[in-house]
């Protein structure tokens, strides 16, 4: 077994990352396909969720193996090598199904516990199976690895401390107040049909929202999930679907948006946030900014465009609020522009009457510029800065951004009114969730499921050779019998059977012991090289070994389970 793993995920990489790495589904089978196509891999699969992207394949070469998958995800992803490289974490042999057993237990999602991600597994596996890149290895791992992920969750109380990321986002979005209480009454609007989407649409109706609008491209799978929602025993409730062209109205009249669509591109811009905003209150939407005064109060003005050839922003486009040497300010910059940036705020071009002087903020951003040189861009700030005395209003509407790449503009983030959570809040708020007590129980069923698939693909990585062993016997006899036919004419059929029997039997007890035995050594660590003892021992052709794994990987195909 060599079974190989690079990927990145939350954990490795911040979302800003992520999500310029998002494949989607007809570029995760292009991955797949291409991985196969490489020299070092024999098997592939790509496990791609809105939190991961994962690529497995079967190599003979580790350190080959490592290059190729890693320039496989940067030129499929688009993001380019060596930015890449920092964020991307390998498992080898082991390692490796430990981290997808762990992954299918839930141990390793944004929300621990969750079980999504196994329908995203089986997903998976399915698509690599359609596409033929999955073979023995893959297959049984995969499968493996549903199978420990079901069994963590009867055996264990994960599912207590988990749960689905749509949950756990409404969660983020009533701050602390109960769900159901806080959505009872609500209009929800849920842009997209798919699996994520229906699951929110679902957990709205359950939680008492008044009324559910899904929309998506494909208008009749939008009246397919309405219909559901309407029919539903436990989801009863008033349900329509609309057009995408329908989205900027139905905006204006909804509480809360769940998002969640495979769209390359923004869904929901700022813009139109804040004019659904301003269509429900009769008044422009207000910016919140990040760290900066609102307009009016005590903001030292801005200097105007062209004021110093030397600063790298482009002033006449710095909304009005936000601060110039600030964080906010910087967001994107690459490492060079930002030590630019950072000689021109020492340099006091900017009179700011704050609490914070040029020099400290010089500093600041000297320090961010050493960070984008060692991990790339500086991600925009996501919580806005409290501004003393001035509360940011309570909000109105609520956005659950759950796609990746994202759906909706996180500058809406900013507008009063407004409260949205996304995949990159839902990461920071997760990192203080509490862990269960179960979650020390499923760690043990990974660590004994670990042991026990190793020992399975080290014992059934030595049965072709047992089989051509014993093949090779058989042969042997057959010989023999043959050439005692020739010697031996007079012998009746009865005396022939007798010595058949009699011959087999002395080879198979010969063969016995000492093919049970290997099978056993070959099932502990490091019993890979007892194969080829055998095969050197009764120098057995390794073309007869190959015909056997084949065989053996086209039973294997007939009978998979759906």
């Amino acid at each position: 077994m060599s079974l190989l793993v690079v990927g990145l995920s939350h954990r490795s990489a911040p979302v800003s990352v992520l999500e310029r790495a998002a494949l989607g589904a007809d570029a995760q089978g292009k991955l797949a396909q291409d991985t196969v196509a490489a020299e070092p891999a024999t098997e592939a699969a790509v496990l791609a969720t809105c939190n991961r992207i994962e690529l497995y394949a079967d190599v003979d070469k580790f350190h080959a193996g490592v290059a190729e998958l890693s320039t496989l995800l940067a030129q499929h992803s688009g993001v380019g090598l060596e930015e890449l490289t920092p964020y991307l974490y390998v498992h080898y042999e082991d390692r490796a199904v430990h981290h997808l057993f762990s992954v299918a237990c839930g141990l390793d999602s944004m929300v621990v516990g969750e079980g999504q991600i196994l329908g995203q597994i089986k997903d998976s596996l399915a698509r690599a199976q359609d596409l033929h890149t999955a073979g023995r290895l893959l297959n049984d791992l995969f499968q493996q690895a549903l199978r420990v992920g079901k069994r963590a969750h009867s055996e264990t109380g994960i599912d207590r401390a988990g749960q689905s990321l749509v949950t756990f986002g409404l969660e983020q979005l009533a701050a602390g107040a109960p769900v159901a209480g806080w959505a009872e009454g609500r209009k929800a609007l849920v842009i997209g049909a798919g699996s994520m989407s229906s699951l929110a649409a679902a957990t709205l109706a359950r939680a008492g929202v008044a009324e559910v609008v899904v929309a998506n491209r494909t208008l009749e799978r939008a009246e397919r999930l309405a219909r559901v929602l309407a029919e539903g025993d436990d989801t009863r409730v008033s349900a329509r679907a609309v057009s995408m062209d329908a989205v900027p109205g139905e905006l204006t009249r909804a509480d809360v948006v769940v998002s969640c669509t495979g769209a390359t591109g923004l869904v929901l811009t700022a813009d139109a946030v804040a004019q659904a905003v301003e269509g429900r209150t009769g008044q422009p939407a207000a910016e919140v900014a990040d760290g900066a005064r609102p307009a009016g109060r005590g903001k030292a003005p801005l200097p105007a465009a062209g004021a110093d050839d030397n600063c790298p922003l482009d002033l006449a486009a710095v909304q009005p609020g936000f601060s110039l040497m600030g964080e906010a300010a910087v967001a994107g910059m690459d490492a060079a522009t930002l030590e630019q940036h950072a000689a021109w705020v020492a340099g006091g071009a900017v009179d700011r009457r704050d609490r914070r002087t040029p020099e400290a903020d010089a500093e600041l951003i000297t320090a961010l510029a050493a960070t984008a040189a060692t991990v790339g861009r500086i991600p925009e700030r996501r919580r806005p800065e409290p501004v003393a005395g001035i509360p940011r209003p309570a909000p109105s509407l609520f956005l659950l951004d759950l796609a990746m790449p994202r759906d909706i503009d996180a500058a809406a983030h900013r507008l009063a009114g407004v409260r949205l959570v996304d995949i990159e809040s839902l990461a920071e708020a997760s990192a203080d969730a509490p862990m269960a007590a179960d979650v020390d129980q499923v760690r043990r069923i990974v660590s004994d499921e670990v042991a026990a698939f190793g020992a399975a693909q080290r014992a059934a990585h030595i049965t072709p050779t047992v089989v051509a062993l014993r093949s090779m016997a058989a042969d042997v006899v057959a010989g023999e019998i043959a050439r005692l036919d020739g010697r031996l004419p007079d012998l009746d059929e009865r005396q022939r059977g007798e010595i058949r029997q009699a011959v087999h039997r002395v080879v198979d007890k010969l063969l016995h012991a000492p093919t049970v035995r290997v099978k056993q050594l070959a099932a502990e660590p490091g019993g890979a090289g007892y194969a080829d003892a055998l095969r050197t021992l009764f120098d057995l052709d390794p073309e007869t070994v190959a015909a056997v794994s084949r065989a053996g990987d086209s039973t294997d195909k007939k009978d998979r389970p759906a």
